[in-house]
């Protein structure tokens, strides 16, 4: 199992959005980075779901239950060039739970054992992958 981190803008997608939903096809990512991550992804990997801009911080776990597909958002290159697929790929997540408590990313910075988490290291980047020991030191996180 691989671990992830997956970033919203909370008044343009946030947990409360995602749990209304009750699954969302993540898309519209448009860095290679982050595209290439999203291929990665496989059924049951675990996702922290992260508040982005406003009150930045963890707010719930999620998980993985369909692997990357073409986003039906991004155009096709025109027929001229053999309309060939865009390249950009969505996955689909489910809630699993809320954290009882947000993870805030000054408590993620302060943290010395999350030190390397992409998170800080990458900070634009939407779509991460994350260890197994910062995974569960996040989720313990939430839980005091």
């Amino acid at each position: 199992m691989n671990y992830w981190l997956v970033k919203s803008e909370p008044d343009a997608y946030g947990w409360h959005h995602f749990i209304e939903q009750g699954r969302a096809v993540w898309d519209g990512v448009r860095n290679y980075q982050a595209r290439n991550n999203l291929k990665t992804m496989k059924l049951g990997d675990q996702v922290l779901f992260y508040h982005s801009v406003t009150k930045p911080a963890v707010v719930g776990l999620a998980t993985v239950v369909t692997e990357g597909y073409p986003d039906p958002t991004a155009a096709s290159e025109p027929a001229s060039k053999g309309a060939k697929p865009s390249g950009w790929v969505v996955v689909e997540l489910e809630p699993v739970m809320a954290l009882d408590k947000p993870v805030s990313l000054a408590r993620i910075k302060a943290e010395p054992l999350l030190a390397n988490l992409s998170l800080i290291r990458q900070s634009r980047l939407s779509v991460m992958p994350v260890r197994a020991d910062e995974f569960e030191l996040i989720l313990k996180m939430g839980q005091e």
